[in-house]
């Protein structure tokens, strides 16, 4: 993915944040609400679509880096010793409540608790309780820019796609849309447990798809395809690249030139989540639809198997 990381500047805000609040909102989502007068500039309420975010949680010590906005943060991270550092996750803003001093930053952690999945993220937010500090680092606030993908321009019609580390950003989109386009949002969940009421703007439909124990991908990328009317061609699913695809009108982490002749006018079509069903509806939408570079955002949050960042 594009990095939002590197040199840090006054575009940017590192925050240690404390939790206040922790509430299991579903069997696979925890919603943690961050504290701290570090966060009265941060973030961009009204327009935070899927705005990414660095959270660094504490190390075994408890104790957080000590790390300068004003530099290169990034750098001085990777330079401390493993032990001492912490672990780095990007989690995109739920919520931005509050002003000043009092302003909250809400944060959705899945819970992938199974054997084989469970991260220290994960981990951390099972277990988060209020008092635990934390470090938030993202845009300050009326700064628009690095980690914020969703810009569908001028389209008449979105497609939001992705499993249920995308949920939350799609959540977030679908408050921060205008009213106008119409389209539908597919969000593929664990169980149907995991569907939560959300609002959207009017001619928007939103479908939750659990999987109760398939593979992942196996409702949204069926699901996806009959929307557009692609018929599905080979497996099911293919194999993740190496890294996680990540192709915006700006940016391409497998170095392609994007064609298309705008192959469904007016259509934007944004889709994250996991790694290899990323690629796979990916590969539709610009074989099948020839859609062009403008027209996509094709995210890869993360990869099975592999430890996020």
């Amino acid at each position: 993915m594009p990095s939002d990381t590197g040199g840090a500047s006054s575009s940017q805000v590192i925050a240690t944040a404390t939790v206040d609040r922790v509430e299991r909102i579903s069997p696979s989502f925890a919603r943690v609400w961050f504290r701290g007068p570090d966060l009265a500039d941060f973030g961009n309420p009204g327009r935070t679509f899927d705005q990414r975010i660095k959270v660094i949680l504490p190390p075994p010590s408890g104790r957080l880096p000590r790390l300068s906005a004003g530099s290169d943060w990034w750098t001085q991270w990777q330079t401390l010793p493993e032990a001492a550092r912490g672990v780095m996750r990007t989690y995109s803003i739920r919520d931005i409540q509050g002003e000043g001093a009092d302003t909250s930053i809400v944060v959705d952690f899945v819970l992938h608790l199974a054997e084989g999945l469970a991260g220290p993220a994960s981990r951390w937010a099972s277990l988060a309780a209020p008092g635990d500090r934390v470090l938030l680092f993202g845009p300050r606030r009326g700064v628009i820019g690095s980690g914020l993908e969703f810009r569908p321009a001028d389209a008449t019609t979105v497609l939001l796609a992705g499993d249920e580390t995308a949920a939350p950003a799609i959540a977030r989109i679908l408050l921060d849309l205008e009213p106008g386009p119409g389209g539908a949002a597919f969000i593929e969940v664990p169980t149907a447990s995991d569907a939560l009421p959300l609002p959207a703007p009017p001619g928007f439909e939103v479908r939750w798809l659990p999987r109760n124990g398939s593979s992942y991908g196996a409702r949204l990328i069926p699901a996806v395809l009959e929307q557009l009317g692609v018929r599905q061609h080979g497996a099911v699913q293919d194999a993740a690249t190496e890294f996680p695809v990540w192709e915006t009108p700006s940016y391409s982490s497998l170095g392609e030139e994007l064609s298309g002749a705008d192959g469904r006018p007016g259509l934007y079509a944004w889709i994250a989540g996991e790694s290899g069903v990323v690629t796979t509806l990916r590969r539709h939408l610009v074989r099948d639809l020839g859609l062009a570079r403008s027209q996509v955002a094709f995210m890869g949050y993360w990869r099975i198997g592999r430890a996020g960042s």
